[in-house]
């Protein structure tokens, strides 16, 4: 596997975890981004997230699968 480490900018800061993996297409849907955080497969700042709706701010890092977003403002 591969990392892939992208670069995102939050056009309203705080934004919700779930809306990040959906918008980024990391998921087809909120509903989807909400299982794939529900499961334990998504981690914020190298700890394993389980809120949905957990607020992402600017120098948070969120790592999902063979990705990894840096989040900016």
């Amino acid at each position: 596997m591969s990392d892939n480490t992208t670069t995102v900018k939050l056009e309203k800061s705080p934004t919700e975890l779930y809306k990040i993996i959906k918008f980024e297409g990391l998921a087809s849907s909120g509903a989807e981004a909400k299982k794939f955080i529900a499961d334990g497969q998504v981690k914020v700042n190298g700890e394993t997230e389980l809120q949905k709706r957990k607020k992402i701010v600017a120098g948070d890092t969120i790592t999902f699968a063979d990705q990894t977003l840096n989040i900016t403002e």
